[in-house]
């Protein structure tokens, strides 16, 4: 699937203060974020009011108000933003229909099966939540999904929270990287024109090393802490009948590797779930469509995956506006002239893209945002040294899934750390925003890959044929 040129040529902007000025807004919104996220904000409409005062802010120092206001709404109005909606909102549904057919007891009832104690849950919990995240996409899903469940559990059976903790968002990041219903599958994709199946096929030898080195890495951390006690001791052994709606994220992948149309996979995935949930008993009527008459209101597990959707939907919008701003003021554009001039090799212009992807990254706190962001850059330095679309998606993707679950102001950890509140009535203590980060092995493996990967040339193609953007 080609994603045609997205972005409308945007008015150009002129700040009081230039560059600074330009910048302001965007160091006011990392300001209230890093402050609101480190006093526990609950999701991400609590960035909402923080956005809109640096617009507001965005808008005071503007020269010109009306080029203003209309580079914010062609940033909000792009093609790839309502991709990415689309993408979330359809992702979110199969979460939640994942859920409700009891997928993740079918898990938990494989766990018990070979007799885990508390030590060795660590270890099935990273592997669980990595089929989960695979399954749905979705790293805020897997963490909303898993966390209540496995976290309680492996504190009943003695596990180290913090590890136990990075686990749930180690397996989360792993389905974030390589999952083709991934949101950072997606626009890192797409954004270079790149085939969604073929841009996954590429990726396995990054993410296996990276998930082998996590998994060493809990396994260590595992079996140095904690105490013995089997799973069925507890009394929680989840149940087999949700096994069968494995075949939905099969499904969807086969579909994505054969090159369907995004919105193609996702809902044919969503009808095939449907049904397979209907049929086999796990999902009721009432779950599907129910009625309210008393209050005039529709039920469903569909209007509950939008819901769920809804925060991230408005906070990207209002993040894009934000970031058209930044590139109608010209500053986008100066720097892909600064990195051309200096990158004389492919090696450095991967450099390059990694730079700018990790500054887009800081600066937005949003990994989908960054990556769109640094869209024209990445198309325009990479091309101009021959970096494959392939390779520049996953350079993208790479860095997208290191700094947002590791970095105690970003949505995912902060996320997970208010999960872990979940283990408060089985009087398991809560794990610090901190400890989910540097607990997060995934991750760490993947900035490991990330450096071998710009370094030494690991996924460099050797002939030309890979099409490049």
């Amino acid at each position: 699937m080609k994603l045609e040129e997205t972005e409308e040529k945007l008015p150009q902007i002129k700040f009081h203060g230039g560059a600074f000025g330009a910048l302001l807004p965007f160091f006011v919104f990392v300001t209230g974020v890093i402050t609101i996220a480190l006093s526990g904000a609950p999701d991400e409409r609590g960035f909402w009011p923080v956005l809109i005062l640096a617009l507001g802010l965005g808008l005071i120092l503007c020269k010109d108000r009306t080029a203003f206001s209309e580079a914010v709404i062609s940033g909000m109005s792009q093609k790839i933003v309502m991709i990415m909606i689309t993408a979330w909102i359809l992702a979110s549904i199969i979460g939640i229909l994942m859920t409700l057919t009891g997928f993740v007891e079918a898990l938990i009832w494989l766990s018990d099966q070979i007799n885990l104690s508390g030590k060795g849950f660590v270890i099935a919990t990273f592997i669980i939540c990595c089929i989960v995240s695979l399954s749905t996409g979705s790293s805020f899903a897997t963490i909303l999904i898993c966390s209540p469940l496995l976290y309680p559990t492996g504190g009943i059976l003695g596990a180290h929270l913090p590890v136990l903790a990075g686990a749930i968002i180690g397996g989360a990041t792993f389905g974030d990287f390589i999952a083709p219903i991934s949101d950072t599958t997606i626009a890192s994709a797409l954004s270079q024109n790149a085939e969604i199946g073929a841009t996954i096929k590429s990726r396995l030898k990054y993410v296996f090393p990276a998930a082998l080195f996590a998994l060493v890495c809990y396994s260590i951390v595992a079996f140095r802490n904690g105490t013995e006690m089997e799973i069925s001791e507890t009394g929680t052994l989840g149940s087999p009948k949700g096994l069968p709606m494995l075949l939905v994220p099969s499904f969807i992948i086969y579909l994505f590797l054969k090159g369907k149309h995004l919105l193609h996979g996702l809902l044919f995935g969503l009808l095939f779930g449907t049904i397979l949930g209907f049929v086999l008993g796990l999902l009721p009527l009432n779950q599907i469509i129910s009625l309210d008459l008393e209050n005039f209101a529709a039920k469903s597990f569909i209007i509950d995956g939008i819901n769920r959707a809804v925060g991230l939907s408005f906070f990207t919008i209002l993040l894009m506006g934000l970031v058209a701003t930044l590139k109608a003021s010209g500053l986008m554009n100066r720097l892909v002239g600064f990195a051309a001039a200096r990158a004389q090799t492919q090696k450095h212009a991967e450099g390059w893209i990694a730079t700018v992807m990790s500054i887009a990254v800081l600066l937005t706190t949003h990994s989908i945002v960054a990556i769109l962001m640094v869209t024209d850059f990445t198309k325009k330095t990479g091309t101009h040294l021959g970096v494959s679309k392939i390779r520049r998606a996953n350079l993208l993707s790479l860095i997208a899934c290191i700094f947002p679950f590791v970095l105690p102001y970003f949505i995912p950890v902060i996320l997970m750390a208010n999960m872990t509140n979940t283990g408060k009535e089985f009087d398991i203590a809560q794990v610090s925003l901190l400890e989910v980060g540097l607990y997060n092995f995934m991750s760490w493996g993947l900035l490991i890959m990330a450096i071998i990967t710009l370094l030494f040339g690991l996924g460099r193609p050797k002939n030309r044929k890979e099409e490049h953007g």
